[in-house]
């Protein structure tokens, strides 16, 4: 039986890699079409393109790792049906719930190691790409409207005109309000840099609102204290997708406490705890097609039905966020009902083949 293990769990790794491989491969290739047109652009050349990327392609390997091993999966078990191993192991005592094991197995090394790619490596890789990319072009790092980037902060109203890569901050203005929401002072700095557990703005204008006049105060320097911090301006950079699940929950406390909506990055952190599970459902999902039709369907043809349910269920994925969204939905309904809807057909055809 270990032999049997080793076996099967060999040839269904190096198939899920070299399927991982192949679309990461993919769609880098159409990244840096894409990033052709960016080339000329102050520094960016070529060689800061093929930089970006690269440290992009871990978000890749994140979005495509239950895809592969969908497909990797689908392609083994085609396999040893094209060679009648699957009859083998059968006869020789080997049931439908041992193959299952042993394939869960695999789906639960890919499982961890979606889990730590998404965690560690790609909100890190795609923070410095995008720094990269933006400090290489000369642009801003984000601007919700024209006037640039607004932020709540508590009883005050942050405006930002610029935000470099750097986290630096340009043309600041600061309005500060009481309870009751009548304007107190507004603020306006030309830059500003943050230092331990405030913020350092230079060249200051402060205007003080009184009962029946207005006093303004001029100043090289000043400290501002604010529960903006450099990280949280990490989410202009990173999209919610791609964040780590700590920062995604440290900006909804951050929102909450502003009394700001909070839906959007809810979703993406329950994607985030859930989404590393959908290797496991796709082992689910690839068992039945090892043993319907053995003989009437090619390996190619598995593998194409597997393209096709693994695109389906990033759609279904997206589908069910913005759907979410417009709906306002529990978010973690949101995130969690495709894989749900994918285990139940995975479990549904298992029961099926089981029974035939």
């Amino acid at each position: 039986m270990k032999i049997l293990s080793r076996y099967v769990l060999k040839e269904v790794t190096v198939n899920v890699l070299l399927i991982m491989l192949a679309l990461i491969a993919m769609f880098s290739f159409f990244d840096l079409i894409q990033e052709l047109d960016s080339l000329g652009k102050a520094n960016y050349g070529l060689s800061r393109a093929a930089l970006f990327v690269l440290l992009s392609a871990p978000g890749h390997v994140y979005d495509v790792m239950p895809v592969a091993v969908l497909v990797g999966c689908m392609m083994s078990l085609g396999q040893f049906a094209r060679y009648s191993e699957l009859i083998v192991l059968r006869v020789s005592g080997v049931s439908l719930i041992n193959i299952s094991v042993l394939l869960l197995k695999v789906g639960l090394v890919f499982t961890m190691l979606t889990f730590l790619v998404g965690e560690l490596i790609t909100p890190f890789s795609e923070k410095m790409a995008q720094r990269m990319r933006i400090k290489a072009t000369d642009s801003v790092v984000a601007q919700d409207f024209r006037s640039g980037l607004w932020v709540k902060d508590g009883n005050n109203f942050v405006n930002v005109e610029e935000v470099l890569p750097d986290a630096t901050l340009l043309n600041i203005h600061v309005y500060e309000f009481d309870k009751n929401f009548k304007l107190l002072t507004t603020s306006n700095a030309k830059s500003g840099q943050f230092k331990e557990d405030y913020w350092q703005l230079k060249e200051v204008s402060k205007t003080f609102f009184e009962h029946d006049a207005i006093h303004v105060n001029q100043s090289a320097e000043a400290r501002w204290q604010s529960l903006i911090r450099p990280e949280l301006l990490n989410v202009l950079l990173v999209l919610p997708e791609r964040m780590s699940a700590w920062n995604l929950y440290s900006y909804i406390d951050h929102l909450t406490i502003n009394k700001q909506k909070t839906t959007r990055y809810e979703v993406a952190l329950w994607a985030k705890l859930i989404y590393p599970l959908a290797s496991l459902v796709m082992v689910i999902l690839a068992l039945p097609f090892g043993f319907i039709q053995q003989r009437a369907a090619g390996v190619s043809t598995k593998v194409f039905v597997g393209i096709m349910l693994g695109v389906m269920y990033q759609i279904l994925n997206r589908v069910f966020v913005h759907l979410g969204l417009l709906n306002d939905w529990p978010p973690l309904f949101s995130a969690i009902t495709p894989t749900i809807l994918f285990l139940m057909a995975g479990v549904a055809m298992l029961y099926y083949v089981e029974r035939k």
